[in-house]
Parts: structure tokens; C-alpha cells; sequence
């Protein structure tokens, strides 16, 4: 009996000092994992914060090209307005002022591309569903795949208008002076310049809302690259 006892007593004290081992390997594999998941998810809090960083930057840079572009684009508007309303005038008593107003029309064309480097790795990389702001990458997604798409569509209309019109008056661009026209072709000129000015004022307008929307996700997201 007394042999008994002193070995069912060392058996239930192995499997105390077992279970206290099971226990502590237990623990300490919980705490690893604590750790792994804690470290990742430092990891991805600190690459949101760089693509958020970035982000803005592309953005901010995107605004300044919109302005740009708008710039350029508004003193056509004008001049078209002028055109529509006195060139048969101006063709007969101020030839030099017409000369001036297609110049300032036919100076130059510009139509706006967004920075898409930090946005499409983003998206290539699988990280944007994968953010905790949620609200800005929904505003995101809409401003890259919806408002730019949308731009980029119009720009290449306005672009391919531009290029008909500058080449069917290459004369006047290169020369800086209106040629001699009939009262026929002064109208064919305006209806030349009626189709690329439409084009041109949706597209203005394209642009200011894309620029809101730039300073709306800048604004409100001032604190998220802290």
C-alpha cells in the first residue's frame, strides 16, 4: 500500500508539472501570435500611412495640373464668345483685334492626365480594400475609376476636335493673320469652332468638379497621414 501511494503521488505530480508546461507552452505560443499579429498589423497601419502620404501628393499635384489646364482653357471660352458674336464685324472693320482673338484660341491645347503611380500599386498590391479608412478609399475608388475615367474619355474627344480644327486652319495658326473669307466660310468657321468649344466647355466644367472632389478628400483627410 505504501508503495502505492508514493507512486500514484509521483504520477499526479508529473501530471501537474506536464500540464504546467502544456499551460506555459500555451501561453507562450498566444503571446507569439499577440506579437505576429500586433506586428503586422503596425506593418499595415504604416503602409497605409505612406499610401496615404503619397496619395495626397499625387493629388495635390493632379489639382494644380486641373487649374493649369483650366487657365488655358477659359481665355478660349472668351474668345469664342467673341467670335460667335462679332466676327462677321470684326472681319470687316478690325481685322487686327479678329487677328488677336484667334490667337488667342489657336495658342495652345492642353487636356489633363491624373498621376496614377501610387493609386494603381495600391490597387495592384490588394491594399486598398484592405485599409482601415474605409470612407477614403471608397472616395478614391470613385475619383480614379469614375471622375478621371470620365476626364480622360472627354480629354480625348477635345483632343481629337482640337486636331481638326488646327489643322484645317493651319494657315491662320502659322501666319497669325485670318485669311480672306466670303460670308460662307466665315460661318463654317464658326461652326468648326462650335463643335470644339461645346467639347471644351463640358470639359471645363469636368474639371472643376474634379478638382472639388480633390479638396474634399484632401480636407477631410488632413489627420489620417499622422
Amino acid at each position: 500500500m505504501r508503495h502505492s501511494l508514493l507512486s500514484e503521488e509521483k504520477t499526479i505530480r508529473y501530471l501537474k508539472y506536464a500540464l504546467g508546461e502544456i499551460v506555459l507552452v500555451v501561453i507562450g505560443i498566444l503571446i507569439a501570435l499577440q506579437i505576429n499579429n500586433w506586428n503586422e498589423r503596425r506593418i499595415h497601419y504604416e503602409k497605409e500611412k505612406e499610401f496615404i502620404t503619397s496619395v495626397k501628393n499625387d493629388l495635390k499635384q493632379d489639382r494644380a495640373f486641373i487649374h493649369s489646364t483650366i487657365e488655358i482653357i477659359e481665355p478660349k471660352i472668351e474668345a469664342y464668345n467673341t467670335l460667335n458674336k462679332d466676327l462677321f464685324d470684326l472681319y470687316r472693320n478690325d481685322r487686327r483685334s479678329l487677328d488677336s482673338i484667334f490667337k488667342i484660341y489657336f495658342s495652345t491645347n492642353r487636356t489633363f492626365y491624373p498621376i496614377l503611380g501610387s493609386y494603381q500599386s495600391a490597387v495592384s498590391g490588394n491594399q486598398l480594400t484592405n485599409f482601415r479608412n474605409k470612407e477614403l478609399s471608397q472616395q478614391l475608388i470613385k475619383l480614379y475609376n469614375s471622375t478621371y475615367d470620365r476626364l480622360i474619355d472627354n480629354g480625348q474627344i477635345l483632343d481629337e476636335r482640337w486636331s481638326f480644327i488646327s489643322k484645317k486652319y493651319s494657315h491662320e495658326r502659322r501666319t497669325g493673320s485670318f485669311r480672306d473669307m466670303d460670308p460662307a466660310q466665315l460661318s463654317e468657321f464658326l461652326d468648326d469652332l462650335f463643335h470644339h468649344y461645346v467639347q471644351l466647355e463640358w470639359y471645363t466644367t469636368q474639371l472643376k468638379l474634379a478638382a472639388a472632389e480633390i479638396d474634399k478628400i484632401i480636407a477631410e483627410n488632413k489627420e489620417s497621414a499622422h
